[in-house]
C-alpha cells in the first residue's frame, strides 16, 4: 500500500474540525486525522507492506523547464536553490513535522526523494512492485498507474476513507473511456487548471477520449495530424498542429517518474511502534489521543 501522503492530510486538515487541538491549542486535526485514516486503510485491507509518499519537491525544477505554468498559481515564495514554497492553509504546515515525527516513531516507512513529487515515488514503487498494489491517493493524476494485469488499482476516497472507491481499469473505461496507460493521455489533451497545464485549446475530456479510441495514443493522433487521410475535423487538426509544443514536452510533466533513486527502506508495516519513548512523548505533547491508541491496537492485532 502507496499512500500519498499529502493529498490524504489535506484531506484530513479539511475533513476534521481544526477545534481538534492539542493541550496548548495548536490544531492537529491533519494530524490525527491522517492517523485515523491509515487506521481504517490497515483494518480494512491488511497491507502486509505500506509506504508513506512524500513531496520532497511538490515542483520539481524539471517539470518546471518543460511547462513554466506547472503548479505556478500554488507558489507561496519562489526560491532559486531550493524548492519553492506552496501555498497552505497557515494551520496546517506546522502539522506536516508532526505528522513526519509520529510516522518514524510509528516505524511507518517514510520516503521522499529531493527533485522528486511523491507521484514519482509511488510510480517507482509501483514499477518495482512484484506484488499487487493499492494506491491510495486523491489525486486523479495517479490513474495512470492502474493496471489489472498486475493488481495496481488506485483507492480513491469519495467521503473521508470510509467510502473509497476501487478503481481498476473497468473504472476507468466507464467513467473516461481509456485504461490506466491511456490516462495520462487524457488528462495531458485535456489539461488540468489545478496543476497548471493548459492541455489542447478545444479539446476536452469526451473528445480527448474519442481520439484515443481512434488513433489509439498521443503519438497515433499527433501522426493523424500529418496524414490527410486521418478522420480528423479541420478544427481538430488546427487544433492540434498549433499545440505540438506543447505536447513535445507534455508527457515527461504529466507521466510520473518510474526511476527515482529510492532509498533503501523496511516497507514491512510494524505490529509495535519503533520508538515507543519517542511516540509516548509526541502523544502527550500533541494530544494524540484515541486515533494514535485505536492504530496502535489495530497494528498489534495483525495476523503475524
Amino acid at each position: 500500500m502507496l499512500l500519498d501522503t499529502a493529498s490524504l492530510y489535506f484531506r484530513a486538515y479539511f475533513g476534521v474540525p481544526d477545534s481538534v487541538k492539542a493541550p496548548d491549542g495548536t490544531p492537529v486535526n491533519a494530524v490525527r486525522g491522517l492517523l485515523d485514516f491509515i487506521d481504517r486503510l490497515v483494518r480494512d485491507h491488511r497491507p502486509q507492506e505500506l509506504v508513506a509518499c512524500m513531496d520532497a519537491d511538490w515542483r520539481p525544477q524539471w517539470r518546471v523547464d518543460l511547462i513554466p505554468t506547472y503548479k505556478a498559481h500554488r507558489v507561496a515564495e519562489e526560491h532559486e536553490d531550493a524548492p519553492d514554497v506552496e501555498e497552505v492553509p497557515d494551520t496546517l504546515s506546522p502539522q506536516v513535522p508532526v505528522i513526519e515525527e509520529v510516522l518514524d516513531a510509528l516505524g511507518i516507512a517514510r520516503v521522499g526523494v529531493a527533485g522528486y513529487e511523491a507521484d514519482d515515488v509511488i510510480g517507482t514503487f509501483t514499477a518495482r512492485a512484484r506484488g499487487p498494489v493499492d494506491i491510495v491517493t486523491g489525486d486523479r493524476d495517479l490513474y495512470q498507474l492502474v493496471d489489472d494485469a498486475r493488481g495496481i488499482r488506485v483507492l480513491y476516497p469519495l467521503k473521508g476513507v470510509g467510502t473509497l472507491q476501487l478503481t481498476d481499469e473497468a473504472v476507468l473505461r466507464a467513467k473516461y473511456g481509456v485504461d490506466g496507460r491511456g490516462y495520462a493521455d487524457l488528462a495531458l489533451l485535456r489539461g488540468d487548471p489545478s496543476d497548471g497545464l493548459p492541455g489542447v485549446a478545444g479539446i476536452g475530456e469526451k473528445t480527448a477520449a474519442k481520439l484515443l479510441a481512434e488513433f489509439g495514443d498521443l503519438a497515433g493522433i499527433m501522426a493523424a495530424v500529418d496524414d490527410p487521410r486521418a478522420r480528423l475535423t479541420p478544427s481538430q487538426r488546427k487544433r492540434l498542429t498549433e499545440a505540438q509544443p506543447y505536447v513535445a514536452v507534455a508527457p515527461k510533466v504529466v507521466r510520473v517518474a518510474d526511476d527515482v533513486p529510492l532509498p533503501d527502506v523496511d516497507t514491512a508495516l510494524p505490529h509495535a511502534p519503533r520508538d515507543p519513548a519517542a511516540l509516548e512523548a509526541l502523544a502527550g505533547r500533541w494530544g494524540l489521543g484515541g486515533s494514535l491508541q485505536r492504530l496502535l491496537t489495530t497494528l498489534a492485532e495483525r495476523p503475524v
